[in-house]
């Protein structure tokens, strides 16, 4: 469980992450965008959700591009960049100013040196997300992933090596985000490599959008992730239903609203979301690492043996970054992440309680009894003659000789008029067949209230009539287009919540539809 909520925490800062540093990014190009940082978050966030909600060839088509112009881009001025310094002996002249250091700059030291590490631990979120997605490979799925793992750290250590000898080469620093002239990193080199030219804007723009787009694998991972708890009863089994699009709707949706939540506490600021991102990343990391050291512990073999210490090491590496992280970010909202682990975990828990509880509560052992069945009692609730209440009535008659309808009134004119309209369109027709004439209830409501004078009738109607079952047959007027919903009062809606939630063990509620687009039904 502690895993299982790391990861899934992990995810959620991810995307959080990921494209609160695009928007970063951006604003370091155009710095007249800083104030509108949290709006800018939000539009990407959504724009991402629904893409993604479109299924994943979609999404992976759409990034595919950004990502081959990121690569193209940045290894350009990679390039560039350390050709310069070979050819300058070392000391480049930047194309454009950068920012002065900081007078705040310390000197360096074993801890800091740990800080640092620890932080840059989390750089490795993400790669997980290769294996956790295997199955959406093409065949053959494992040659891919791997073939992509592979090439994805290849990429990512030529990156960090490109950019860490030009970052010192320049004398590139850090600026503080909540500066109106707030510059990142890659801003600053791709400007002292190339200047602020056509290709900075195309490097901060793919940039922006491989980072915003980063939070793609939180959306590949984290249905998943949910599916799998789902399938074993620690979170509701909507997150384990597939939808229209074949893509686990519920949990992408879920995802968007909880980034977007913290994007919103947090103002869409990176350097204020790493503390909880470094905690969520590193303890997930360690606990799988220490899983595949038990997993490997239980081959005899020289190969498991091997692997068992690589996951080992791996394991010892992140459990320390992590309390570095913990000791170093504690104060500044690490705490922040033990919480929503530990509440998770309690969720979990009491999710799985739930469903147990329920099991237990609807098994059934024995066989069907069939014995004391009787009709039920069917109640029609009546506001005005019509075709809707005509439908309900015939279908009432179907399953009980003993039918009521029930008109709740306002005022004493309301109900000579329902009355007229029953005697002559229900009583006088029957009146000549063998058929039991159903008889109508009325309940004056001065208040307008209808849930309330409907269970007091119904408590006394299961008084009168212990042994048989109360259907209350509800008429239900279906708009044939969406946007006509919003133009009725969906009185039937609310009923059938008040009785669901209110009206006991003995009352059933039959919903009998009456479609707009209905053809007259044949006499």
């Amino acid at each position: 469980m502690v895993a299982a909520a790391a990861l899934m925490l992990d995810y959620i800062l991810n995307v959080a992450v990921g494209i609160s540093a695009g928007v970063g990014a951006l604003v370091s190009a155009v710095p007249s965008l800083h104030p509108h940082i949290l709006a800018l978050c939000l539009s990407i966030l959504g724009l991402i959700t629904v893409v993604n909600l479109r299924g994943v060839r979609e999404s992976g088509v759409v990034l595919a591009f950004p990502t081959y112009i990121f690569l193209a881009c940045m290894g350009s001025v990679l390039v560039l960049g350390l050709l310069r310094v070979a050819t300058s002996g070392g000391s480049p002249i930047p194309r454009a100013p950068l920012p002065s250091p900081s007078a705040t700059l310390v000197p360096a030291s074993a801890w800091l040196l740990v800080r640092a590490f620890a932080s840059g631990c989390t750089a490795m979120t993400g790669v997980e997300a290769v294996s956790n997605a295997v199955q959406a490979f093409r065949k053959p799925t494992v040659k891919n992933a791997r073939l992509t793992l592979g090439a994805l750290v290849l990429l990512l250590s030529l990156l960090l090596i490109g950019i860490a000898t030009l970052t010192r080469a320049y004398g590139i620093v850090a600026t503080s985000p909540d500066s109106p002239s707030y510059q990142s990193v890659l801003s600053q080199l791709a400007a002292a490599v190339v200047g602020r030219g056509w290709l900075y804007y195309v490097t901060i723009g793919s940039t922006l959008a491989i980072l915003a787009l980063s939070a793609n694998t939180s959306f590949a991972g984290f249905p998943r992730l949910c599916r799998l708890l789902a399938q074993d009863d620690y979170l509701p089994h909507a997150f384990a239903t597939v939808g229209r699009r074949l893509v686990y709707s519920i949990g992408i949706v879920f995802l968007a609203v909880v980034a977007g939540a913290l994007l919103i506490v947090f103002g869409g600021i990176t350097d204020r979301l790493i503390p909880l991102f470094a905690v969520g990343a590193l303890l997930a990391f360690t606990m799988s690492q220490w899983g595949m050291v038990k997993h490997y512990g239980l081959m005899t073999d020289r190969r498991g043996k091997g692997k068992r210490s690589v996951n080992l090491v791996g394991a010892v590496t992140t459990g320390a970054a992590l309390a570095v992280v913990l000791a170093a970010k504690f104060t500044d909202g690490a705490w922040i992440t033990l919480v929503l682990i530990g509440g998770m975990i309690w969720l979990f828990l009491r999710v799985k309680r739930h469903y147990r509880f329920i099991e237990r509560l609807t098994h059934a052992g024995e066989p069907l009894d069939v014995e004391n069945l009787h009709a039920p009692v069917a109640i029609v609730p009546l506001t005005a003659w019509s075709k809707v209440t005509a439908k309900a009535l015939r279908f009432a008659l179907t399953m009980s000789d003993d039918v009521r309808a029930l008109h709740i009134s306002i005022d004493e004119e309301e109900e000579r008029k329902v009355c007229a309209e029953w005697r002559r369109h229900v009583e006088l027709p029957l009146a000549g067949t063998d058929r039991a004439v159903p008889r109508l209830d009325t309940i004056r409501s001065p208040y307008r209230r209808l849930s309330g004078p409907l269970l007091t009738f119904l408590l006394r109607t299961q008084h009168d009539h212990p042994e048989q079952t109360v259907a209350v047959i509800i008429p239900e007027l279906v708009e044939a287009k969406w946007y006509q919903f919003f133009l009725h009062n969906q009185k039937a809606a609310a009923l059938k919540m008040a009785l669901l939630l209110r009206g006991g063990s003995r009352v059933v509620v039959v919903s009998v539809p009456w479609y707009t687009d209905e053809p007259e039904e044949p006499r």
